[in-house]
């Protein structure tokens, strides 16, 4: 697990990388507070466990950036080794691989897998709060239907899931992916943030906005 620290001393990141494709299941919490989310339990349940447990939060969400199943394989178990909390996200039009994970697994070889319900669905507009931050919901299509990113205005601060890479974008080849929409979203949504905002990914190391305007082969000079 590696400690990473957001742009403001009011909250921080671990990232705890899960299943053979190196999900950035991440752990984010405020410093006042204590308390924390699970963002994209993937899988590797004990693992995120143990990360839960050296940094002594208590956590009380899980959110997901979408239905994959390396980033929605292991939240059904997580929800139920914390106690039962709630797990908000991704859009609802998600809801198909959220229902097939399972079966997504299967073909993947991967065991222990569950299909996820989440408690709430997000929206464009939404906004979730874990302590004292609150963060505003993206709906980000393009890598899934239900894709969405969690924006911390304050922190100038988002997690983007699988929607925009370091040097990169989110596949789109998958079931109810679309290269085109993709960039819309990262045109329409992400860019205007502002390049100061930095984020973490799903995958990879996290980068900034202003970065990936520069120099992202996909997005460059937009």
């Amino acid at each position: 697990m590696a400690d990473q620290t957001t742009s403001s001393p009011k909250a921080r990141a671990a990232i705890i990388p899960v299943t053979a494709f190196e999900q950035n299941c991440t752990l984010i919490w405020c410093d006042a507070t204590n308390r924390g989310v699970v963002i994209d339990p993937g899988g590797d349940v004990d693992r995120i466990m143990d990360a839960i447990a050296k940094t002594g939060v208590t956590v009380e969400k899980i959110w997901l950036t979408h239905g994959h199943l390396d980033h929605a394989g292991g939240a059904a178990e997580l929800k139920e080794r914390l106690g039962g909390v709630p797990i908000e996200g991704p859009h609802l039009a998600d809801k198909y691989q959220l229902d097939n994970v399972e079966e997504s697994a299967k073909r993947f070889g991967f065991t222990g897998m569950r299909n996820v319900t989440p408690d709430r669905w997000l929206d464009e507009g939404d906004q979730v709060t874990i302590g004292n931050l609150t963060f505003d919901i993206l709906h980000c299509p393009g890598h899934s239907p239900g894709s969405v990113v969690f924006f911390n205005q304050e922190m100038r601060f988002a997690h983007v899931g699988d929607v925009l890479f370091n040097g990169s974008v989110g596949r789109t080849d998958l079931p109810g992916g679309d290269h085109a929409t993709l960039i819309n979203s990262i045109a329409t949504k992400l860019l205007p943030l502002g390049d100061d905002v930095g984020f973490i990914c799903g995958h990879g190391p996290g980068s900034s906005i202003g970065q990936e305007r520069l120099s992202n082969p996909f997005i460059a000079g937009a």
